[in-house]
């Protein structure tokens, strides 16, 4: 099978820290591969190497079936990259910035101010074209990061953390554009710490850790795998919550906690349902809620990694250096420009 991105044992130190240690993952054209991890794992690290931007010290790679490092101006010819920090420039307009990018690429004046159109109508950006990218809000500046990497009309994207910091209608509008761009054909990877954003937009899921694949499926795999069921109690009446919460408990075990009003607890034997039942009735308890769901993709990720995700973590503020070692994103990306 022929595969959009391929990875095979991808190793990168930094000093005395294994960014990534072995890390394989594969993409089939025209679908969505979602890179989860905590802070430190090694995602922006695994996206730099396959976006040409880092050389690994072990295994290899090939994006669009051609090496990362032997054949890196091919590579870059084919993708597209949007980091964690918009790279436009803030001074120059919405147009100016297109245009731009579409000179660098070799494009006539007059190819480059009709792809910059065609993007600005595409991104429902028309009417701030004219104005400096610095006037714009967080969103409207995350469509036109994503714009620019499309301005050279690349098959395959890498999206890293594409919407950290932005709020649900900003996020909203990017994957709904996101999804629009698969759909016509485009391979994405995308990293990500909002695991909603990954369920919803990713064919498959790999979870990388300390710089190691350890876990991967689609999402409902995932979920089947890792997470099973959940029950969800909540009482009729608030002042018994201390008490159902008790009686779940006894039955559940000590995962069973308190969130809100609410009582959540893993299913790990299908008779805790009617087990719970008979001792709120026996304690008299009225039940105002009862339910089972799936897991979520979150409560997957906490089994995974021993801990809940962190969306935003890194976003808002400067780091010279994360937990796996990785240079400031926002300096790099910049310095790169938009590779297409």
């Amino acid at each position: 099978m022929e595969y959009a991105i391929r990875a095979e044992g991808l190793v990168k130190d930094f000093k005395e820290t294994k960014a990534l240690d072995g890390v394989g993952l594969q993409v089939p054209p025209g679908t969505v591969l979602g890179l989860l991890g905590p802070n430190g794992a090694g995602k922006t690290t695994a996206v730099r190497i396959l976006a040409t931007l880092l050389v690994p010290d072990g295994g290899r790679a090939e994006v669009g079936g051609h090496d990362v490092v032997r054949e890196a101006g091919l590579v870059r010819s084919m993708i597209g990259l949007t980091g964690q920090y918009a790279a436009v420039d803030e001074n120059l307009t919405g147009t100016e910035n297109l245009l731009m990018i579409g000179r660098l690429l070799g494009m006539s004046r007059g190819e480059a101010r009709a792809r910059a159109a065609e993007l600005l109508d595409r991104f429902r950006l028309t009417e701030a074209g004219g104005r400096a990218a610095k006037t714009f809000s967080g969103g409207m500046r995350r469509r036109l990061d994503l714009a620019a990497s499309l301005v050279g009309r690349p098959r395959i994207l890498f999206l890293d953390e594409p919407t950290t910091g932005l709020d649900p209608h900003s996020r909203g509008e990017v994957w709904d554009m996101m999804r629009t761009l698969v759909a016509e054909g485009m391979t994405a990877l995308l990293t990500t710490q909002y695991l909603d954003e990954a369920d919803r937009l990713a064919d498959d899921i790999v979870v990388i850790d300390r710089g190691k694949v350890i876990a991967e499926g689609t999402p409902d795999q995932l979920k089947s795998q890792v997470g099973g069921q959940v029950l969800e109690l909540r009482p009729a009446r608030s002042a018994d919550l201390a008490a159902a919460h008790g009686l779940v408990a006894a039955e559940a075990g000590p995962q069973s906690k308190i969130e809100g009003d609410l009582i959540t607890a893993p299913v790990g034997d299908p008779e805790l349902m009617p087990a719970v039942v008979r001792k709120l009735d026996q304690a008299g308890i009225a039940v105002g809620e009862l339910t089972l769901r799936r897991s979520s993709l979150d409560e997957v990720f906490m089994v995974l990694t021993g801990h809940r995700a962190e969306p935003g973590g890194t976003g808002g503020a400067t780091r010279s250096e994360d937990a796996d070692g990785d240079a400031d994103e926002g300096e790099t990306y910049a310095e790169a420009g938009t590779l297409s």
